[in-house]
């Protein structure tokens, strides 16, 4: 299953490819790719898994860059 989500207020090219390494990095993910020109993050992982994901990204997210937030593309 894939999910994409905008993140507003990314503005760390630095920050997007550590959050990309991250999120690859949790259980049931497949791919995870943080595009920091468009904003966009794009995760394939394990359909039963994916709110586990979700919520573990979005815990990724704030922890590298506080003022970012994760909606719904």
């Amino acid at each position: 299953m894939k999910k994409k989500f905008i993140l507003e207020g990314l503005d760390c090219a630095n920050c997007a490819a550590k959050m990309e390494k991250a999120i690859n990095e949790l259980d049931g993910v497949k791919e995870a790719t943080v595009n920091f020109m468009t904003t966009k993050l794009v995760i394939d992982g394990e359909d039963e898994k994916m709110p586990t994901i979700i919520e573990e990204a979005e815990k990724i997210i704030k922890k590298i860059e506080p003022d970012t937030t994760m909606k719904k593309a």
